[in-house]
């Protein structure tokens, strides 16, 4: 037939591209046949992840982490076009026999594209008892994770979150398992009130927590605000000999750190957390894929759907970026698309 094209031919595809700033637009991708130790995935669900591609969106990633910030299948570089994100959820298509992937439901750090073909060791099977809705979460409970075990918690230990974004919300989730326990989330947002509830946390606002003697000399704090005040706050609760984990990551905002008044008299640790990185005690035994395996197998709890507050098109993902990196960032937790 004129005009058809051979049957072997690579398929066109589409994926999201920021292009400047504050704008993005869906560019088409030509995809080859999978290779050897290759996979076909055709995606059903990504996400938006908040914080990081709003930085992204709006070009405020330095210069100094492009490298550092390149996500697993990245194209193009920092600030634009570049083609970036880290959440994917998608059927096995073709590939990866000798795994026993196709037909399979996987996760994938890939960007917003409709198809992807990536190497099958790429790729991690969702465990049954996780609808793939859910599983759009696994990169921030993979971050949450990483939090967790960079704070070093006990049984028993008084903690803090402050910042009830996504990251917050499972770091205190996983927080709260540890028996005895006494976490609280702090947060100024009203509208994150039924989501702490629903995942059985009890929250505060930053006011009502510098009021509060109970929160005062805690065990350890997290910070996920990504508000240099968020910090202030964390530094003011920690007691003696605590650890703060800061995982908010600024861009190129310049960050005030009040390391004086009680900061050394308290022998205060301020430690970063990033999920580039296995914590040191742990990275001779755990890999990312042992993590991320974990991180989806944490996802089997339906009152986790809470933290989904809204859905798009794939088609609409432009203008979606747009809004969810604008106007509308204060309500948002994670924003799904549907593909």
């Amino acid at each position: 037939m004129p005009g058809a094209f051979p049957v072997n031919a690579p398929a066109s595809e589409q994926a999201f591209w920021v292009t400047g700033p504050g704008a993005g637009e869906l560019r088409p991708e030509v995809l080859a046949e999978p290779g050897p130790g290759e996979v076909r995935v055709r995606t059903q669900f990504s996400a938006i992840s908040r914080g990081t591609e709003s930085l992204v969106f709006h070009g405020r990633v330095p210069e100094s982490q492009y490298q550092a910030m390149r996500a697993p299948f990245q194209a193009g570089d920092f600030p634009w076009p570049v083609k970036y994100g880290y959440i994917s959820v998608g059927m096995v298509e073709a590939g990866g026999a000798a795994e026993g992937l196709v037909g399979r439901r996987i996760f994938c750090l890939h960007p917003h594209q409709s198809a992807f073909v990536v190497p099958a060791a790429a790729v991690v099977p969702i465990p049954d008892a996780v609808p793939s809705e859910r599983a759009v979460l696994a990169a921030n409970m993979e971050t949450a994770i990483n939090a967790v075990w960079d704070l070093q918690p006990g049984p028993g230990d008084r903690l803090a979150v402050i910042g009830a974004g996504v990251v917050g919300l499972l770091t205190a989730w996983l927080l709260r398992s540890i028996p005895g326990t006494e976490v609280v989330l702090i947060d100024p947002n009203p509208q994150r009130e039924p989501v702490a509830t629903a995942l059985g946390l009890a929250i505060r606002t930053p006011e009502a927590a510098r009021e509060n003697p109970g929160l005062q000399g805690l065990d350890a704090v997290v910070h996920a605000s990504g508000n240099p005040a968020g910090l202030e706050q964390a530094l003011a609760l920690a007691g003696v000999e605590a650890r703060v984990v800061e995982m908010s990551w600024y861009g190129d905002q310049p960050v005030p750190a009040p390391l004086g008044e009680a900061f050394h008299s308290r022998r205060l640790t301020l430690r970063s957390s990033q999920v580039g990185r296995i914590p040191p005690e742990r990275a001779a035994r755990w890999d990312y894929h042992r993590r991320l395996v974990l991180a989806l197998s944490l996802l089997d709890d339906p009152a986790l759907d809470a933290l989904i507050t809204g859905e798009d098109a794939f088609a609409d993902l432009p203008a979606v970026m747009a809004r969810v990196a604008g106007p509308e960032a204060a309500r948002t937790l994670c924003h799904r698309i549907h593909y």
